[in-house]
């Protein structure tokens, strides 16, 4: 499958506009609401996110109508940024390409914090953004298991859910972060 072919890829394509300034435009408000979000979370001033972007608050309006639409905008494009992730990895070695797209995970979940509060997770969105998730990154762990290099008693949920757990506590810095989600890690690598 292709990035493209998730169903998250689906809703970002059809979310962005197909003319070159009108995508660009877009672009820039998604790349900004991310920053906002991940600086001041859920609350972070929409009038903020057009500035940041170099653009007038209509044009936000234009492309998010309300506050959910950006969010769910934002959401969809970190995790169809997973899927490419995953994509992007795959041909590396087992292990490697899963601790590569964990590290990808992280920046995720910086994001994920601020939308989530926004979210339903019974959202049509939500839904779609899980899947393709699950049908990116759970291959990854199914490979390192495969090749014996990742312990067999745990699912791709349990892996998420532990390093979610890691990443849900607050760090000195990104080098004292990596490092705990590394020894948490290690719980996860056998010795292949």
């Amino acid at each position: 499958m292709t990035p493209q072919s998730f169903p998250v890829g689906e809703i970002v394509a059809s979310r962005r506009p197909h003319r070159k300034d009108a995508a660009r435009n877009y672009d820039a408000l998604i790349a900004a609401a991310r920053e906002a979000f991940a600086q001041h979370g859920a609350e972070a001033s929409l009038e903020d996110v057009a500035r940041r972007a170099g653009v007038g608050i209509g044009t936000l309006y234009r492309n998010f109508p309300t506050r959910r639409d950006l969010f769910e905008s934002v959401y969809a494009d970190e995790v169809n940024a997973l899927v490419r992730a995953a994509a992007e990895v795959a041909d590396r070695e087992p292990w490697e390409a899963l601790t590569a797209w964990l590290k990808r995970f992280t920046e995720y979940m910086v994001t994920k914090r601020a939308v989530r509060e926004a979210l339903d997770d019974e959202s049509e969105i939500f839904q779609a953004c899980r899947d393709s998730m699950y049908a990116a990154g759970g291959p990854l762990l199914d490979r390192a298991q495969a090749a014996g290099l990742a312990r067999t008693d745990m699912d791709f949920s349990d892996l998420l859910r532990l390093v979610a757990g890691v990443l849900g506590t607050t760090f000195d810095d990104d080098v004292q972060r990596d490092r705990v989600l590394a020894i948490a890690l290690d719980g996860v690598r056998t010795g292949g």
